[in-house]
């Protein structure tokens, strides 16, 4: 798994949802593994590296506005 630091204090469901929305990727909240999770959001890591890779890429580019 990847697990992603929420930028600009997003809470994990709003960056979920930010995510899921503005770069078409999924992920899990990590307010869903318990309080030590908010403030993450986790990314399989069950794919290729290539995919990882794009999915980082895609969510940097939303965010980068």
């Amino acid at each position: 798994y990847v697990w992603m630091r929420t930028p600009r204090g997003l809470g994990s469901w709003e960056f979920f949802d930010r995510v899921r929305d503005d770069a078409n990727v999924g992920g899990t909240p990590g307010a869903g593994f318990g309080p030590a999770g908010e403030g993450y959001l986790r990314l399989s890591a069950f794919t290729s590296r290539e995919n990882v890779t794009e999915a980082l890429e895609r969510i940097s580019r939303a965010f980068a506005s």
